[in-house]
């Protein structure tokens, strides 16, 4: 029999126990529910038998406990070890004393079902990836890649239950139109009769690039890392530059002011295989072999690139810690595109990278990593020249001898926040042997340092940041010392990244070199290398300097502004003067100022569109290296950029 207790009964007739003990003690008090259980008093309330309508007898009245129970209550029983609270921590508001525990017999009530009652027969299910389209939930279509889609490794290949395949695709559309000084050449001009050393500034470029990258991939990779993954990524460019002057796109002055070309570059060709699982949380060991991309620091300072390696790499701790070990041989880089071009000869220049990250050190919030990264370059025999007929290796600068060299780079980096600031901040020391300084022709000790960072504070949709970077000069070209600083192949996500004039443009160094430019395309070095794809890193260098900030407005989900302003200049300016023969030059080269729109139609990154302009107000110094151009005090970038990812 069903029997419910009414919790208005349980009142009433608490009320009414209490003040019957209360007679029968000849006392005024009456008793609470509490003090009545905590008397060890039972009582039986009267129930609805709400099956057959009919009452339950009446509860015998209850008995008075006896005098000598009429102390004291009793000592509450130990909670048990799983009710008891944390250490440390206590429950709310006062523990009640409760009841002993009441066993309930209902007597016609209908039981569960015995096991043998159930059926046995099996009935198919699809599996956890199938199961979503099985009930209609999503529409699988190979076009689209925001529903369940095998293309992209949603399903399982037909006939596993664990192999997947990925396949991508990128168009990348640019439109860039600029002004940078370009010098005259020699040999002629576009322009008969003008004499100028440097002639008009304005060029565009044009550029499409075609990403097509597929993978194999084996494993549940949703909560544990795969068994391997088989990749490869091929892409196609064709851009097109217009110039002003001669001898800008090809060595021959017999050439166009304007080029079209086109090239397939192999981007990534790559084994990725997991060695074993170190713990139940999937921390891991895996190996990686072939052409794979790899930074060596939070931002691209040093070494960002997809270049021949093998890379051993893993996590412990809940992957609070990881680490890399990696080797790499440098692939050619075409000379128009800058995608690898493996039917050249590979590079003797090396690049050996041991490295180690810890989350939450020193300070929660904040991943500290400590790296070693070693460059190996024995190309001091050999002569490259670039496609458009230009020598890249020697560079032409100084003593125009080749160059072989060992450098080792010590480095710690920092990204994540401290309380309410973000940081990113890089340092890197430069120790090593040049065999053939530039200047003297001798072997010359590498001792140089480079330190960057940016500090940012957000206020709910709008980020304010501040960036500084130094990188170390040469002081002195004649001594047995290089001091300035270069990385190896850099990438600079910082200070505005692409969408800042100097890091996009290619300024070139007029009268102290032939085919050298005084930075490199995307990259903040002022390095004077003859090509930061193809040419040889260089110590000899005056430095840079770079501080200023910027914004960042998320006005809304699809929708970001950023803008930046900084100053560049040079650390020392020795170097310039002894290779321009001039007594003096400042070291302000100008101001860099760029604001750039992002638009995510749908607020993902597979339909992506930027706008970005840049200008660039030249300072005292780079007046000095192009004295002739005071009529074009200020340059402009402009960056048309359309990326739409499958």
């Amino acid at each position: 029999m069903r029997r419910q207790v009414s919790l208005i009964a349980l009142t009433a007739f608490a009320a009414l126990a209490g003040q019957a003990q209360a007679g029968a003690r000849g006392e005024g008090q009456v008793l609470t529910i509490d003090d009545i259980l905590a008397r060890g008093g039972s009582f039986q309330l009267a129930a609805l038998d709400q099956e057959h309508g009919q009452h339950a007898a009446p509860a015998p009245a209850p008995t008075p406990p006896p005098a000598a129970e009429t102390g004291p209550p009793p000592e509450s029983e130990p909670v048990p070890a799983d009710d008891k609270p944390l250490e440390g921590r206590r429950r709310p508001g006062r523990i009640p004393t409760y009841p002993p525990p009441v066993v309930q017999d209902n007597p016609g009530a209908v039981r569960a079902p015995p096991p043998e009652a159930f059926p046995h027969d099996e009935f198919p299910v699809p599996d956890r990836w199938r199961l979503a389209g099985a009930l209609g939930v999503t529409k699988p279509r190979w076009w689209d890649p925001y529903n369940q889609n095998f293309l992209k490794g949603d399903i399982p290949i037909k006939g596993t239950h664990d192999l997947f395949f990925a396949l991508t695709g990128v168009s990348d559309t640019v439109v860039e139109p600029r002004t940078f000084p370009i010098p005259v050449s020699v040999q002629t001009t576009s322009r008969p009769g003008s004499l100028d050393i440097f002639g008009r500034d304005t060029s565009l470029v044009l550029a499409q690039t075609f990403i097509v990258g597929a993978s194999i991939i084996k494993g549940s990779t949703a909560y544990k890392p795969p068994e391997y993954e088989f990749r490869v990524a091929l892409a196609f460019q064709d851009n097109y530059v217009d110039v002003p002057e001669k001898r800008v796109l090809h060595v021959e002055p017999s050439k166009k002011t304007h080029r079209n070309d086109a090239f397939v570059g192999v981007q990534e060709v790559f084994l990725d295989y997991h060695l074993r699982n170190v713990s139940d949380r999937y921390d891991f060991d895996s190996l990686r072999v072939g052409i794979q991309p790899f930074s060596t620091d939070f931002r691209g300072f040093l070494f960002q690139d997809n270049q021949l390696g093998v890379r051993l790499f893993g996590n412990r701790d809940n992957n609070r810690f990881q680490y890399n070990l990696a080797a790499f041989w440098r692939i050619e880089k075409d000379t128009n595109s800058g995608l690898n071009d493996v039917t050249q000869r590979i590079r003797d220049d090396y690049v050996f990278v041991a490295n180690v990250y810890r989350q939450d050190l020193p300070l929660p919030g904040l991943t500290s990593q400590l790296t070693v990264v070693h460059n190996r370059n024995r190309e001091a025999n050999e002569i490259q020249v670039d496609h458009n007929g230009f020598p890249v290796r020697p560079a032409l600068i100084g003593n125009l001898r080749g160059r072989d060299y060992d450098v080792t780079y010590l480095g710690y980096n920092a990204d994540g926040r401290i309380g309410r600031i973000n940081l990113t901040a890089s340092a890197y020391y430069a120790l090593g042997e040049d065999r053939n300084n530039i200047f003297t022709g001798r072997k010359a000790k590498i001792r140089s340092y480079f330190v960057a960072a940016e500090p940012s504070i957000d206020f709910d949709w709008i980020r304010v940041r501040l960036q500084g970077l130094y990188a170390s000069g040469d002081k002195n070209p004649y001594d047995n010392r290089e001091r300035g600083f270069d990385a190896i192949f850099e990438n600079p996500q910082f200070a505005g990244s692409d969408t800042s004039y100097w890091i996009r443009q290619t300024i070139p160094f007029a009268g102290g070199g032939r085919v050298i430019g005084v930075n490199g395309r995307n990259g903040i070095l002022n390095s004077l290398r003859s090509s930061k794809e193809e040419g040889q890193s260089n110590f000899n260098n005056p430095g840079t300097v770079v501080f200023g900030g910027g914004a960042d407005f998320d006005v809304l989900p699809e929708l970001r502004i950023s803008t930046n302003i900084q100053h560049i200049g040079m650390a020392n300016t020795a170097i310039v003067q002894a290779l321009r023969q001039e007594g003096s030059i400042p070291k302000s080269l100008g101001w860099d100022a760029s604001v750039s729109t992002i638009w995510r139609p749908h607020m993902t990154q597979n339909i992506v569109f930027r706008a970005s302009a840049a200008v660039f107000d030249a300072g005292k110094g780079f007046k000095d290296l192009f004295s002739n151009t005071g009529r074009h005090d200020r340059y402009y970038s402009i960056l048309l950029n359309a990326i739409l990812t499958f």
